[in-house]
């Protein structure tokens, strides 16, 4: 296997220089590492693939995880590849996944469980694919102030008389039956129903015993047996929702858990990367017919957002990332509040400031690499919940995310950056696409992803294969 792995890589190498070679008058053909801390202005040199489409529109959410957009942007990585692309914030989730499919959009920052919901029978369908894993990790779960008070008594402590991390939704149970015992029915809220933010709260729950409830025919809100009454609330209106006690606690990404921190109005109590230790969390999106028609230009693109990456994850660029980040026409939100999670660390309670140096990655990990497994953990959550309503067999799960997840496009990307000294050897994984079976999730329960019928049956609550 490693030498067919070997193999492999030196086949799709050879090809990346091939196509260098080839079009070498497009570019130059110099190496220029010193980009990586190039300031906007400053450009650098690199073999240009021949385009097929130069302007390009790519839409995001206001979220820290967008990053990788605006740095490749901002540091004129897309430049560096012939490309000219316009980034447009969008509404929601929704708005994004159909302005993509209609062919307003070229691409965009995706909820992972959205191309591949599209290309499972879950919601609307297309053929979408992904070249590109945006990050790991990144998401929260929030509470409001009242249901902290009622949770605190319920969670141990340390030597400090601060909370002991991770906290399980097993503090969470009874408030939730005090609510309901006086007439209110708990309610929580997520980003999208095919978002990891409602499989994320939903593992949370279940964890502890907790229904979050299924999703049927007739309750397409995924309600039906519920403890819990989960519902989609925008990222950047969940603090306001909060406040205004619509809900009573969310699952989002940044800044909006570190938002409700710094408003005074709510206290995270959990992240994902408790609730499953680097997880997969956004993914880059084309339709299946843009990449087909302009396979150049998808490979460029994931040229640049690689780069992207990894000036992400090199040290010391953190808070610049932050300062373009604050700005507008991105995430929008205060550099302080960005910088609470961006640069190694995450606030709990007011004052309760941790180290997390992994609550945001971006390279490291081989996160860019869009691995089969990852997706077809979102699959199995799908059939868990009853999104998937029927049972399926295991070759299923494996056909349909190698439509959808395409890493042979990643790696004639890194191939070409490996070959202008872009990446180092290390940072390509030696993959079959699928990771090694982890059990570094909340309840400890093992994933294997090439396994997706074992793991979907080991949970105490949820649909069986």
């Amino acid at each position: 296997m490693k030498n067919l792995q070997k193999n492999k890589f030196i086949a799709i190498l050879f090809l990346a220089i091939g196509i260098s070679n080839i079009l070498s008058s497009c570019g130059s053909s110099a190496s220029n590492k010193d980009k990586e801390t190039a300031t906007p202005t400053e450009k650098s040199s690199s073999d240009k693939l021949a385009v097929e489409k130069p302007q390009l529109t790519f839409g995001f959410i206001k979220l820290t995880d967008m990053a990788p957009l605006a740095i490749a942007k901002e540091l004129g990585f897309f430049e560096d590849e012939g490309l000219y692309v316009t980034i447009e914030a969008q509404s929601n989730w929704k708005n994004v996944l159909d302005r993509v499919i209609d062919g307003q959009l070229d691409g965009s920052h995706m909820l992972a469980g959205q191309p591949i919901a599209a290309g499972a029978g879950f919601g609307r369908q297309a053929e979408l694919v992904t070249p590109f894993s945006m990050d790991l990790n990144g998401n929260g779960i929030t509470v409001s102030n009242d249901v902290w008070n009622k949770m605190k008594p319920n969670i141990p402590t340390n030597d400090d008389g601060m909370p002991v991390h991770p906290i399980k939704a097993e503090a969470l149970a009874p408030v939730i039956t005090e609510y309901k015992n006086s007439g209110r029915p708990f309610k929580m809220g997520m980003v999208f129903p095919v978002s990891t933010h409602n499989y994320e709260i939903r593992y949370w729950l279940g964890a502890a015993g907790i229904n979050p409830g299924f999703y049927t025919e007739e309750n397409i809100q995924g309600q039906v047996d519920a403890d819990v009454l989960l519902s989609v609330t925008p990222p950047p209106q969940m603090p306001a929702t909060l406040e205004a006690g619509t809900i009573y606690g969310y699952c989002v990404g940044e800044p909006w858990n570190q938002q409700a921190v710094f408003k005074g109005i709510g206290v995270p109590v959990t992240t994902n990367y408790d609730v499953w230790k680097n997880n997969p969390e956004k993914v880059f999106v084309m339709t299946k017919k843009f990449v087909d028609e302009n396979p150049n230009t998808a490979i460029a693109v994931t040229k640049a957002l690689i780069r992207a990456g990894k000036w992400l994850d090199t040290p010391g660029n953190r808070p610049k990332a932050v300062g373009i980040l604050s700005m507008p026409e991105y995430v929008g939100a205060d550099s302080v509040v960005i910088a609470n999670s961006m640069t190694g660390t995450f606030e709990f309670e007011k004052g309760d400031k941790r180290s997390m140096p992994d609550f945001n990655v971006f390279f490291r990990y081989h996160a860019t690499y869009p691995f089969y497994s990852d997706g077809i953990w979102f699959l199995t959550q799908m059939r868990r919940w009853g999104q998937i309503p029927e049972s399926k067999p295991k070759e299923w799960y494996h056909k349909t995310i190698k439509d959808i997840y395409r890493p042979d496009i990643w790696e004639q990307a890194a191939a070409i950056l490996l070959q202008e000294g872009k990446l180092e050897a290390d940072d390509i994984p030696k993959t079959d696409g699928y990771k090694a079976p982890t059990a570094e999730f909340i309840d400890g329960i093992s994933y294997d992803g090439k396994d997706p019928i074992a793991y979907i049956n080991s949970f105490k609550i949820g649909n069986k294969n």
